[in-house]
């Protein structure tokens, strides 16, 4: 039994057929089915629980706990054993329904196949440098994306207040107007309501604050955060090219000797 919850491709087949059972309790379904499902369920619980209880025997607490997917893992077996326990002794728990949504947190359990990606740590690691290189540029994006959207809001609130009713729901469509995506739809219905001359200036507003932030804006962010991702490959590709440059001269140099 050691060998087989040490067995990744063992591990990574039950979070396969775990993620299945969530995914078809998803469905309406009769109650026998509905029971069966929730066996299963809570059986896959007991058989993480063996990983967890054989892992940390194996490698100790302190080194089960240097791995990040072990971290993470660990994270949402303990989330779920409250749904296992209420099923084992439910009618002592009643009150605590609520805790049975943990359960379904587990499915997370399914990004472990990333694990497996070829060069994954290489490109998590791009992932975060590109993070931190956005962060000025996102925030920056925050801030345009909140005052335009709390301006909409006194200017638009009564002419269309699904959309702008409160400073809340206008940031949600202030940002989908900067997705380009439909971004039309809302000046429309704002200009439906209004006269011309309105509608016009209505129409006007929302081509800026579209170029501004949807076009510009998350143009610039794209970019930066690209940038980001590769300028790891850009400092391999100049420390080759120096190296390269370096014997050159090394064999000019020998020549003119």
């Amino acid at each position: 039994m050691r060998k087989l919850f040490l067995n990744d491709r063992f591990v990574l087949f039950i979070i396969l057929v775990n993620a299945i059972i969530i995914f078809i309790g998803g469905f309406s379904l009769n109650e026998t089915v509905r029971q069966n499902l929730d066996i299963a369920d809570h059986f896959i619980t007991v058989l993480f629980l063996i990983e967890l209880v054989i892992k940390v025997k194996e490698y100790s607490f302190k080194g089960f706990l240097r791995s990040n997917w072990n971290v993470f893992d660990f994270a949402l077996i303990i989330l779920a054993v409250p749904s296992l326990l209420m099923f084992l002794w439910g009618s002592q728990m009643i009150g605590l329904e609520f805790l049975l949504l943990f359960r379904i947190i587990r499915v997370f359990k399914f990004f472990r196949f990333i694990k497996f990606i070829p060069r994954i740590d290489h490109i998590i690691k791009g992932v975060y440098r590109a993070s931190k290189a956005s962060l000025l540029i996102l925030f920056t994006f925050f801030i345009f994306n909140f005052t335009a959207s709390l301006l909409s809001t006194y200017l638009f609130r009564h002419l269309s207040p699904e959309f702008f009713s409160n400073p809340l729901i206008s940031f949600y469509s202030t940002f989908k107007i900067f997705t380009v995506e439909g971004w039309y739809e809302i000046p429309d219905s704002i200009s439906d309501n209004a006269g011309d001359t309105v509608g016009f200036f209505t129409r006007l507003y929302f081509v800026i604050i579209l170029f501004i932030g949807g076009i510009f804006g998350l143009s610039l962010v794209n970019s930066i955060f690209v940038d980001a991702m590769v300028s790891d490959n850009n400092e391999e590709v100049e420390k080759e090219l120096k190296l390269l440059h370096e014997k050159l001269d090394q064999m000019i140099m020998q020549k003119e000797k």
